[in-house]
């Protein structure tokens, strides 16, 4: 059995978050230290350490967080001039909580994704 999580433990609503989507799949979230004026997490009800972990059971599980991603674009009114949908994993990409998820980031102009190489 995998150990809860920060994430898993709000989708349980044992902690509260501002919740702004939850279904039987997957729950999404405002995230506590928004990086833009939209920065909502996404993440599956069922743990899922990191991307390294998913197996071919979580394909409609990933394809739903993209569809409520989408959705809740739409809600936001950021769908029209873009957003960005980050997932990151592992110690060299910067995952800070072992429970995979979806960074939905927009509402403002987000500049390049890495910087450029240093010369």
């Amino acid at each position: 059995m995998t150990a809860d999580t920060l994430f898993s433990k709000i989708v349980k609503k044992e902690i509260p978050a501002d919740i702004v989507f939850q279904d039987e799949h997957v729950t999404a979230f405002q995230d506590i230290n928004p990086q833009a004026p939209i920065h909502i997490l996404i993440v599956p009800n069922k743990i899922i350490p990191t991307i390294n972990d998913v197996s071919s059971d979580d394909e409609a599980i990933l394809g739903h967080m993209i569809v409520i991603a989408k959705k809740i674009a739409n809600q936001t009114g950021i769908a029209d001039k873009g957003y960005r949908l980050i997932v990151n994993c592992g110690e060299h990409g910067n995952q800070e909580v072992f429970h995979l998820h979806m960074h939905l980031v927009g509402g403002k102009p987000l500049g390049r994704i890495l910087a450029p190489p240093a010369e």
